[in-house]
């Protein structure tokens, strides 16, 4: 198996990323590829990505602009559920 992204301009014309993508051998290892790379991959042109694994979509489009970047389908985490976490955490540690 092979985890690939599939890099698009906002109106889903694909475009060659700038930064040279590469087949991954696990989700986690791709992610954190995107993770590490986004920023010169949006200045080169790119406004989305895909997560394929094989030939199967697994997720997107993704946007790469970072005030949007949940993947589409994905419900973005709400602010109060990431502070009630770090108060959780406040709180063992007292």
């Amino acid at each position: 198996m092979a985890w690939t992204w599939r890099f698009e301009k906002a109106d889903g014309t694909e475009v060659t990323p700038a930064v040279r993508a590469e087949e991954f051998p696990t989700q986690g290892d791709a992610e954190s590829w995107i993770g590490e790379e986004w920023k010169e991959l949006l200045e080169g042109g790119a406004d989305q990505a895909s997560l394929f694994e094989d030939d199967t979509k697994v997720y997107g489009p993704m946007s790469l602009h970072a005030e949007q970047a949940t993947p589409e389908g994905e419900p973005a985490e709400p602010a109060d559920a990431a502070e009630d976490a770090e108060g959780a955490q406040d709180a063992e540690r007292d």
